[in-house]
């Protein structure tokens, strides 16, 4: 399977992309490189092969579910530019 820049263009429009016409012929060529790659990928034989959602078999490491409420001020306001006592401070925006 090949595209022609015709096709680039019919693709792109219905895309909604705009591409000028002297990009078609590049980008064809780069549709087809693609086209060709998967090609290349269907012909491998994967039977007997699992499907895997990762290269690593690993299992997410869980923490336990606390509830906290923060309970740390000071290093929430380390950096904010202003502050009085343990809150923030902005410039007032509503006259």
């Amino acid at each position: 399977m090949s595209v022609d820049p015709a096709t680039v263009k019919k693709i792109a429009r219905l895309a909604r992309i705009r591409v000028d016409e002297a990009e078609l012929p590049a980008l064809a060529d780069e549709v087809n490189g693609i086209l060709h790659f998967v090609e290349q990928l269907q012909a491998v034989d994967v039977a007997g092969v699992e499907p895997l959602a990762s290269v690593v078999h690993r299992s997410l490491p869980l923490r336990d579910d606390v509830i906290t409420d923060g309970g740390d001020a000071e290093r929430v306001l380390a950096n904010a530019p202003n502050r009085i006592d343990s809150f923030f401070t902005v410039p007032k925006v509503v006259e």
